[in-house]
């Protein structure tokens, strides 16, 4: 007996221990009040508790509580019992003037121990100016009477305003974009799907997600209005000028008293609301947008914004012909897209792989946050020490209005000579190693070395015969005249830059038509990439440019000394931009489409230019 009634003890001990580690207790209020107008304050816990000890209320007036209230709720899913309980504590308060205050915590016993609740922060609007409050309700008169007259709700009731965070910023810079909503005396449903947006030219766009729609207080000219934000953007501009965003148009579903159709008491019980389509249009703006300035240092990788570079090395000591990593990571808010690999200068006579690149990022009304790792692979195929010198990377620093370059570390890096390091070099220096020397064996094995046959001692190939010539002469000849024929194409393979050049086309159209796969497979992301590196690949073969020395501002200026027009250097520079950007942001199968068509009219125009 004992043993059971112990064993009840701690069972019930777990269970109060149990239920002490899941009590919530909150504090909640509106986040924005209106002066002389009363609210409520709420404190709720999840357990049954006692000896609430509420914070003092110095930049409120008290006028009631707490008001107590329960409730309880039991479900059944599969056969499981689910149990909730919620104890609130509600007190009527005033606030008194206009600001922002925090109300603190206040504390609870459950089962004897003590919990604090949070703080609540609460701003207090000033109330309606009486004249504009009124004006609007009177252009309203209390609602349209039917659905054709809702284009007479007053435009002081509600409206469109388009916010920017910025009318005047650098290229690439970042731009939040807002429509918000204002409505106040009127009620609104909800809205439709006829939203029509501006096209944004001159602009990359990333959408922000808003979620639900929620609605807030917010005092404006004068009065109070509930507003809710509709739609939200990044925009990052990509040329310099004043930049035209048109207006944008909504449609709002407003439910509004049908006081034509009242005929009775009942009525007007029943049957005195309606439904009516209100059309609203948030303004344009224009966006003046600067340069960046003159002079960007060397390494600029086309970043604006705030940034931070970091790096790490696999190992120092190693071997020869053993694989070392060295990965960056780039961490800021900004053009994050945007960036680009930053070159690493490794030491000759490594044999270098393209780098893996891996993006973590996320769109904020800051802007798009987060990190660029990159990781370079390298293999050293010889003994020694070498230096891999500290990577540059430039961007420029929109708090600063200035570049600013930012170096990782040098890192030395010491290599002993491996065990094979030997038979490497012997088949770079003579192209030869031990297997062909091997075979070369098995191949003379069967060579007779004793004394000659009689018939095979007198000379087969005698001087003047027709043999002699089909043998001797006649090949001679065939290889003169195969060099002389192929000599050009010999010459014109040494000259890499000029095959390049040659092959520019072919090799941008093979990249396209992998492209044109994926684009068929909807692989959004790799197919982007592969169109950015048909249009850089390209560029840089026919201006006979590394592509590590290649960037917009000098592909312009290239191609403007090459009398190519404004138009289509233009074309140019949306194509790469476009390409780096969309790789990450939502895009449908027409655009990508679209994207696929216009790489593939450029390099063709291009061709026709004749770089």
């Amino acid at each position: 007996m004992k043993k059971i009634l112990s064993i009840l003890f701690i069972l019930t001990v777990a269970i109060q221990a149990f239920a002490a580690d899941g009590v919530e207790f909150k504090a909640s209020a509106p986040a924005q009040v209106i002066a002389g107008k009363p609210f409520q304050l709420s404190y709720s816990v999840n357990q049954r508790a006692k000896d609430l000890r509420a914070p003092e209320f110095t930049d409120f007036e008290y006028i009631a509580g707490p008001y107590t209230s329960q409730s309880s709720s039991t479900s059944f899913v599969n056969g499981k019992r689910t149990s909730s309980f919620t104890l609130t504590y509600t007190y009527t308060l005033k606030a008194e003037k206009e600001g922002t205050y925090t109300i603190p915590p206040a504390t609870i016993k459950v089962d004897g121990d003590q919990y604090t609740s949070n703080g609540v922060r609460i701003t207090v609007l000033p109330p309606d100016n009486v004249s504009t409050a009124n004006s609007g309700a009177s252009n309203n008169a209390g609602g349209a009477s039917s659905q054709t007259e809702a284009s007479n709700v007053s435009a002081e009731n509600i409206f469109m305003r388009t916010l920017v965070s910025k009318t005047k910023v650098h290229e690439q810079e970042a731009i939040l974009l807002t429509y918000k909503l204002y409505f106040a005396g009127v009620d609104v449903a909800q809205f439709t799907n006829n939203t029509r947006l501006p096209e944004f030219k001159g602009f990359l766009k990333q959408d922000l997600e808003i979620g639900e729609i929620q609605t807030e207080l917010e005092h404006y000219n004068g009065r109070n209005y509930q507003t809710a934000v509709l739609y939200r953007a990044l925009l990052f501009p990509q040329r310099s000028g004043d930049i035209k965003i048109d207006a944008a148009h909504f449609e709002a579903v407003l439910r509004v008293q049908n006081r034509a159709q009242v005929r009775s008491i009942f009525d007007d019980f029943f049957n005195s609301y309606t439904t009516a389509l209100k059309p609203l249009e948030a303004a344009g703006v224009t966006i003046h947008v600067e340069p960046l300035p003159a002079g960007k240092p060397s390494g600029f990788s086309g970043g604006v914004g705030q940034y931070a570079i970091s790096s790490k090395i696999s190992s120092t000591e190693l071997q020869a012909n053993e694989a070392v990593t060295l990965t960056v990571t780039i961490q800021g808010a900004g053009n994050m897209k945007l960036l680009k690999t930053p070159n690493v200068d490794w030491p000759e006579g490594f044999e270098v792989y393209d780098p893996k690149v891996t993006n973590n990022f996320k769109n904020t009304t800051a802007g798009t946050s987060g990190t660029k790792v990159i990781e370079y692979l390298a293999i050293p195929r010889a003994g020694g020490s070498y230096t891999i010198p500290a990577i540059a990377f430039a961007y420029y620093d929109t708090k600063e209005d200035a570049y600013r370059t930012l170096y990782t570390p040098e890192y030395t890096l010491n290599i002993a000579r491996s065990t094979n390091e030997e038979a490497t070099g012997a088949v770079v220096n003579t192209f030869v190693n031990k297997e062909d020397i091997q075979q070369l064996g098995t191949d003379i094995r069967y060579i007779y070395t004793g004394a000659a046959p009689m018939a095979l001692k007198q000379p087969v190939l005698q001087f003047g015969t027709m043999l002699f010539w089909l043998c001797y002469v006649l090949p001679l000849l065939i290889a003169a005249v195969l060099f002389i024929v192929f000599r050009k194409k010999i010459k014109e393979n040494a000259d890499i830059t000029r095959m390049r050049y040659k092959k520019a086309n072919k090799v941008a159209q093979r990249r396209l038509k992998v492209a044109e796969r994926l684009l068929r497979e909807n692989q959004k992301e790799a197919f982007y990439e592969e169109i950015e590196r048909a249009a850089w690949t390209y560029l840089s073969d026919r201006l006979s440019i590394p592509t590590a020395q290649l960037n917009k501002e000098n592909i312009a200026q290239i191609l403007r000394d090459k009398a190519v027009n404004d138009e289509l250097i233009n074309e140019v520079h949306q194509v790469l931009t476009t390409a780096e950007f969309a790789r990450y942001a939502p895009t449908t199968d027409h655009a990508m489409q679209d994207m696929y068509d216009t790489t593939t009219r450029l390099i063709n125009a291009l061709e026709d230019q004749k770089l």
